[in-house]
């Protein structure tokens, strides 16, 4: 009984001192935004022997910043990127190299993930493992109307070329008393097909409510494969890419972004080429800066892509006018590469 009374108590001053006992400078939600100027630099932490710092780590550490171009002149601002890569509008693509089909998929892999798992649940497909910091889900042995025979699928996400995006894999095995690793191509190529194709309109159809897994966001990089360097050379791409994929994709870029390939040379890793122009009014008035408004100073000017490899999956790109030719400056070379790297996939 004295409880109840004591708690009514609480309850009649409630409404009087709420004020003062939450808000005000030793309320329980004071105002803390003038906090930092009372901190003061502390020691470095004393481990106790026996104990690593290496197991110390950030909880939520900040990305590196890539490399951007370094402008000769170093009295104008560079200007911003343009958007080209937003011409990609689709949520989900099929992508196909050789015998190679894979999804591209407009989020980040720690959005993707969730969505696989639930995919995985609708269809009453059973995980015999997952890794999400590999990005890797493989699923049990199971019976599909296309083929009776017991068969198994591994998915593996990983990030995209460009920042922000993911790519899904599916790997395809049937069962054998033989062999019990997975096999680096699939059994069938059609059931791999249709799996993809079954979980990229599922992603499709649910990304507005899809969550996001922290544990996926933290292990995949979402910071994607291609990025702007610069160097005593002059400015390059960057693309983590092997060679073959690279090649096929920097000729749909350099299609995407207003050029027209003259000729190339597979085996060199070189394309010649020239700027035709775009269309787009967007894109034209972000080059007016470089030159004559009416014409882009890089238009009808023979130009050079050379793709090669700084080691087996990495690709360096540069660009270069042909000599004897008219010249571009550094400033509009490294401009040209801007629009090729947006459109690389």
């Amino acid at each position: 009984m004295k409880c109840l009374k004591f708690c009514g108590l609480i309850l009649l001053l409630a409404p009087v001192t709420a004020c003062g006992y939450l808000f005000g400078d030793n309320g329980v939600f004071r105002d803390s935004a003038g906090d930092y100027r009372e901190a003061r630099e502390m020691p470095p932490l004393d481990l106790p022997s026996g104990a690593s710092a290496d197991e110390l780590v950030d909880i939520y550490p900040i990305p590196p910043i890539e490399s951007e171009p370094q402008f000769v002149d170093s009295d104008k601002v560079p200007r911003p990127a343009p958007l080209v890569a937003a011409r990609a509008d689709q949520l989900v693509r099929i992508q196909k190299l050789g015998e190679d089909t894979w999804a591209l998929v407009a989020i980040a892999p720690g959005q993707l993930w969730p969505q696989l798992r639930s995919f995985l649940s609708a269809a009453n497909i059973d995980i015999a493992r997952m890794d999400a910091r590999a990005g890797i889900i493989e699923s049990t042995y199971l019976t599909l109307e296309e083929d009776p025979r017991p068969t198994r699928f591994r998915f593996r996400v990983e990030r995209g070329v460009q920042r922000g995006n993911s790519e899904l894999h599916v790997l395809q095995m049937y069962q054998s008393s033989e062999n019990t690793a997975w096999p680096a191509e699939s059994d069938d190529f059609f059931l791999e097909s249709e799996m993809l194709r079954g979980v990229a309109q599922y992603v499709a159809n649910s990304a507005d409510t899809a969550p996001v897994s922290m544990m996926a966001e933290q292990s995949i990089s979402a910071g994607g494969k291609v990025s702007l360097g610069d160097d005593d050379q002059g400015g390059f791409i960057l693309l983590e890419l092997p060679f073959d994929r690279a090649w096929a994709s920097v000729a749909r870029s350099l299609e995407l972004s207003g050029f027209e390939i003259a000729d190339r040379n597979r085996s060199d890793g070189r394309y010649y080429l020239r700027y035709v122009g775009d269309d787009d009014e967007e894109g034209s008035s972000w080059f007016a800066w470089l030159g004559d408004d009416d014409e882009h100073p890089a238009e009808g000017v023979p130009l050079i892509l050379d793709v090669k490899p700084r080691d087996p999956e990495t690709m360096v790109i540069r660009m270069s006018f042909e000599e004897g030719g008219e010249s571009l400056s550094r400033e509009q070379i490294d401009a040209l590469l801007v629009l090729v790297k947006g459109n690389i996939n």
